[in-house]
């Protein structure tokens, strides 16, 4: 068994890869969810089952939140708990698309202490262990240091640049687009890009194992008004997301609405 949280995420996230691989994207079995959740496949649920088990047999008093398994609100009463994104990036999946990744954290007392997000059909591996900084395969990792918002390459829906959701004129940006929001702030870990930022609501599932790395390689991590994420809430979302190196997140969040 795996003796750090770290490791055991490293572990059981290669294995989601192995089982995701299996199927074929555009043959797999897909349902839609109810509530117009968007689609979830049999590999989605594949993945969730294995990960499951394996996680939570390693560590059995370890709540439980993943996208693909019933909320009963157990994990509330825990103060680690691992919070799972089986495929992240299903429609990417399901296209047979690359950019979809696998998000596991660990969560002890509403702060991310390891996380991983892996991307099997891209071979690229992001982690991190709180306090000990971020890597991606194995090789450590840093935010970019680009401090201007006019020029900045940022990943954002195209809906968050109409104008009322910034506070002046919107500043003229790069804009790029990932499917995966887990892979999105790998990306600006790595500094391929500056800043990432979503104004919806986000979920856990999708965010926790991503802002611990982006924290781990030098940047700051937020909702969109600026504020600190906190995890394992009661309703597992989060009031959008801003990420980017301090003195661009700082300008982003002062910028927008």
């Amino acid at each position: 068994m795996p003796e750090t949280d770290l490791a055991l995420l490293i572990d059981a996230a290669r294995g989601a890869g192995e089982i995701a691989q299996r199927f074929s994207g555009p043959k797999a079995r897909v349902w839609d969810k109810p509530g117009g959740q968007g689609p979830v496949t049999e590999a989605d649920l594949a993945v969730n089952d294995y990960l499951e088990g394996h996680l939570r047999g390693a560590r059995p008093d370890y709540g439980w939140l993943s996208e693909e398994s019933a909320d009963t609100g157990d994990r509330l009463a825990s103060n680690t708990v691992f919070i799972v994104d089986p495929i992240d990036g299903t429609r990417s999946f399901i296209e047979g698309s690359r950019t979809w990744a696998h998000a596991l954290a660990v969560v002890r007392d509403g702060k991310v202490r390891a996380g991983v997000v892996y991307l099997p059909a891209r071979d690229k591996l992001y982690a991190a262990d709180a306090g000990q900084g971020a890597t991606l395969n194995d090789a450590p990792i840093r935010v970019g240091g680009r401090a201007a918002l006019e020029g900045a390459a940022v990943l954002a829906p195209k809906p968050v640049f109409a104008p009322e959701h910034w506070r002046h004129a919107v500043p003229v940006m790069t804009r790029g687009f990932r499917p995966s929001l887990a892979y999105r702030l790998g990306l600006v870990a790595e500094g391929r890009f500056d800043a990432m930022f979503t104004l919806r609501p986000s979920w856990e599932w999708d965010i926790a194992a991503g802002a611990l790395i982006l924290s781990e390689a030098g940047a700051v991590i937020s909702d969109r008004r600026g504020l600190d994420l906190r995890f394992n809430n009661a309703h597992p979302q989060l009031d959008g997301v801003v990420a980017a190196n301090p003195a661009l997140h700082a300008e982003l969040t002062g910028a927008l609405a």
